[in-house]
């Protein structure tokens, strides 16, 4: 139980902490990002209305996923918040260009579903604010 909670851990983190970064990427720049106004004429350039809001979601499901994995807090909410940004980056990106990343494909995000999912059905393992808390 303690070996499966530690690698639960660790993967939560890791996931959280990478989810966190790519929302800080989109709203204030951080890491190479783009930043707030950057990134909402590349959510109007993908036809994706109204711009605004979509950016707001998805830095919303980045950082507040991210935040709450990283935690174990509320942890299905959380993986449904990146799986629900992956799907989307599928959708806008990443889905037409086949599964391969090298030609900047779907891997990724179907790799970050499935660590998703999973963690869903194992759950956050006894180092979470959910086993804590519920």
């Amino acid at each position: 139980m303690t070996v499966l909670s530690i690698a639960i851990l660790l993967i939560r983190i890791l996931l959280g902490l990478t989810f966190i970064g790519h929302g800080l990427q989109k709203t204030i720049g951080w890491f190479g990002g783009n930043g707030w106004n950057k990134t909402i004429a590349s959510f109007r350039n993908m036809g994706l209305k109204p711009p605004k809001l979509m950016a707001f979601l998805a830095a919303l499901s980045e950082i507040g996923g991210g935040l709450l994995l990283a935690l174990g807090l509320l942890t299905p909410l959380a993986s449904i918040m990146i799986i629900a940004a992956m799907v989307a980056a599928i959708i806008t990106v990443t889905g037409r260009n086949g599964y391969w990343i090298t030609n900047n494909g779907a891997e990724y995000n179907v790799l970050i579903i499935f660590v998703a999912i999973a963690i869903i059905i194992i759950g956050p393992g006894v180092y979470s604010l959910d086993y804590l808390l519920f």
